[in-house]
């Protein structure tokens, strides 16, 4: 499938300033299935970049490749300039990427409350009080289990407990999935204000509309490749070729 004439990704730019996460030629297998293939992308400090593509295209293998939960994988993967590729998932943690996977991850057992107050907030981290001035309806069902949270509330809780940990990096996999409009919404002002305090985000999305509103650049995957790169600027005149690739 060709999207745009200059299909391959660009390298990071030579600027001032080093790209915060840098992945060069990232290929991952599923036993003897390879998935990914030569995966080249890049996010920059403050930065939101989002990464579009149908079901099964590979974004979300790429996220967990990133995060080391994925082992079997070739490339090279540095954040803040260090090699993060040979590290297990909780080291990469450590240097500062928090992962929101799609199943959210929430301990379902457990209260609101107890959600939040279980992983220690780390130095920049969120607070448990900034977490209820964010969404509201956390701390009104504050005392529920999370089994017992509507799919959004649900999704709130996962964000804002990954957001203790204080990351430079937040990766977010579908994070509007099956919520209503008015929540996309809240999430999305979330995002935008992480962005305002100089956290980068890296958001897998089928959602086209709530990812062109938030993020500065987009990478297009489809069938475990990435065939193009869109920035903001270019979206208005590039939409069918995004809205094609959520079809392939």
């Amino acid at each position: 499938m060709t999207l745009h004439a200059a299909a391959t990704p660009s390298p990071a730019p030579v600027t001032g300033t080093a790209p915060l996460l840098d992945v060069r030629d990232l290929n991952a297998y599923y036993g003897q299935s390879h998935v990914l293939h030569d995966i080249n992308l890049h996010v920059n400090p403050g930065e939101i970049v989002s990464l579009i593509g149908r079901n099964g295209a590979g974004k979300t293998t790429t996220l967990k490749s990133i995060m080391g939960v994925l082992r079997s994988r070739t490339g090279q993967i540095t954040f803040g300039g260090q090699d993060i590729a040979r590290l297990p998932s909780h080291r990469v943690a450590a240097r500062g990427l928090a992962w929101v996977p799609e199943e959210r991850a929430i301990l379902s057992t457990l209260s609101v409350k107890e959600n939040l107050e279980l992983p220690p907030a780390r130095p920049g981290g969120w607070t448990t009080e900034r977490a209820y001035e964010a969404f509201p309806v956390l701390r009104e069902r504050g005392h529920h289990l999370g089994s017992k949270l509507s799919g959004g509330e649900q999704q709130m809780l996962a964000i804002v407990r990954v957001l203790r940990s204080g990351p430079k990096l937040l990766l977010l996999d579908e994070p509007s999935e099956g919520l209503a409009p008015v929540i996309v919404q809240g999430i999305g002002r979330i995002i935008e204000s992480l962005r305002a305090d100089g956290m980068s985000v890296l958001l897998v999305e089928q959602n086209l509309k709530f990812a062109t509103r938030l993020a500065d650049r987009h990478y297009v995957f489809v069938d475990g490749e990435i065939v193009d790169e869109v920035a903001r600027g270019e979206v208005e005149a590039r939409r069918g070729d995004l809205l094609r690739a959520l079809s392939v």
